[in-house]
Order: C-alpha cells, then sequence, then structure tokens
C-alpha cells in the first residue's frame, strides 16, 4: 500500500474536489468496515472522509487496532451534509473511501496461476448484488484465490463492494466469460448432481454455481467436469446463494484447507 499519509495530505486540501475528480475511476468503499478491510489488505485509498472523525478513530481503536494509524493518517473531517451528498446511501458509520482497483492484469495471473492451494469460486451469471458481496466476504473469509463472475453484473458494482464490506482487496475478483475460467477442475452444483458429502473437493478446484433464479448455464454446465449437489430436505427448493457458496466451503475446508 502506498504511504497512507501523502494521500491524506492531498485529500484535506480539498477531498471533495479530490472525491469528485476520483469518483468515476475508483472503488466506492462505503462504511469503516469496508475501509478497514481495504487498508488491511493494502489497498491504495487516495482520499477518505467521515463525518465525525474523531468517532471513527475511536471506532478503529475498539474494534481495528491494527489499522488505527493509517486511518489517523487517511480520515479528513467534512460536513454531515458534504458526506451524504458523496455517497448514494448513508452508511450508519459515516465513514466513506474511495480505493484504486487492483489491476485486472494481477487478477487474471493471480487466477491462472498453477498449482493452486485454495479454489476459485465462479458465480455464473448472478442477478443479486447483495449476494454477489456476501459470496465474496466468504471467499475472503476462507481464503480462496478469487471469485469470478459471468455474465453482466459488474462484481465491483458498490453495492458489491458494500456487501462485500470491502473484502474484495483480499481476493482477486473479475468478470470473465466461461471459456476463460481459470484452470482446474470445474464441479458445478446443481440439484441433479452427486451428493457432494461423499466427494472431497481438491485445493485448485473450481466451484461453480448457478444465477439465483436459473441456476447453471447450458454453457457452465457444459464446461463442469462433476455436478454436486447439496444436501436438502425434500420439499424445500433451494438455499440462498451465499449458503451455498459457504456450505460449499466449509465441505472443501474439511478435507484440509484454509
Amino acid at each position: 500500500m502506498n504511504d497512507p499519509a501523502s494521500h491524506a495530505v492531498a485529500g484535506s486540501a480539498d477531498p471533495v474536489t479530490a472525491w469528485h475528480r476520483l469518483a468515476g475511476t475508483c472503488v466506492l468503499l462505503d462504511g469503516f468496515h469496508a475501509l478497514k478491510h481495504a487498508v488491511r489488505f493494502g489497498a491504495e485509498i487516495p482520499v477518505a472522509v467521515a463525518a465525525d472523525r474523531r468517532a471513527a478513530l475511536a471506532l478503529a481503536g475498539e474494534l481495528a487496532p491494527d489499522v488505527r494509524p493509517a486511518l489517523d493518517a487517511l480520515l479528513t473531517e467534512v460536513p454531515e451534509t458534504t458526506y451524504a451528498a458523496l455517497v448514494p446511501r448513508p452508511h450508519p458509520t459515516a465513514v466513506a473511501a474511495l480505493a484504486v482497483r487492483p489491476p485486472r492484469a494481477a487478477n487474471l495471473e493471480r487466477l491462472a496461476r498453477t498449482p493452486r492451494t485454495t479454489p476459485v469460486v465462479v458465480l455464473d451469471n448472478p442477478r443479486n448484488l447483495g449476494n454477489a458481496g456476501a459470496v465474496i466476504r466468504l471467499a475472503a473469509g476462507f481464503g480462496v484465490t478469487g471469485v469470478v463472475t459471468t455474465g453482466t453484473l459488474d462484481p465491483w458494482h458498490p453495492t458489491v463492494v458494500r456487501g462485500g464490506a470491502g473484502l474484495h482487496f483480499a481476493t482477486a475478483v473479475e468478470r470473465l466469460a466461461v471459456a476463460e475460467l481459470p484452470p482446474g477442475p470445474v464441479f458445478a452444483l446443481d440439484p441433479e448432481g452427486d451428493d457432494i458429502r461423499g466427494v472431497r473437493l481438491p485445493d485448485d478446484a473450481v466451484l461453480a454455481f448457478g444465477s439465483e433464479r436459473s441456476g447453471l448455464s447450458a454453457e457452465l454446465r457444459a464446461r463442469a467436469d462433476r455436478l454436486l449437489s447439496l444436501p436438502m430436505r425434500p420439499q424445500v427448493s433451494s438455499y440462498n446463494l451465499a449458503t451455498s457458496v459457504a456450505m460449499t466451503l466449509y465441505h472443501w475446508s474439511l478435507g484440509g484447507g484454509v
């Protein structure tokens, strides 16, 4: 991460001007926890604001003392009305920042690198921004190599980043076509698949999950090496996407991951 103090000097002179100049090209970190995680995982943060700087630093001291010095250097206090005008939906912590998105080339290199010691999660044509964010948060917690989305959803959309609590910076997050998926055996979750409890998931697995409404696309299904199903009581139609990912990653972890 670049020196946070140098960013603070640039931002503190006129953080609003810096914000408007950078907003179109940077990632919105919406709330204290998103900023906290971005700092922890090395994000470059050119501007960060708080409606109550003292309260934000007190929160850091209580919940994340490891990042308090960096936040002390980064945060500039602005009036609450100014803060509210900078974000689409004010966060209860009244903290926001802009971060530089990791280079796509670096993420693609990370996803393609072998041998791989942790899986890649693929969301096949997801529709719900909040669900995508929750999956990225889960993936970061399990230390997976990355999260890939197919289809039209932007995995770096502000709502996804908010749902992921800034943990996009803890893993490689990119949008790819099915034909561009990283190397490794593809295990796709499907109600008609083999019971996952009888399968050991390798560390280099590509774990694919269909969309919330229509399931796996025909293209992803054709790409799969094996279809797997999660245990489910009869007459229960499905699990939430993030729940399915959590169950699958936990099953992988029982084989020695994390």
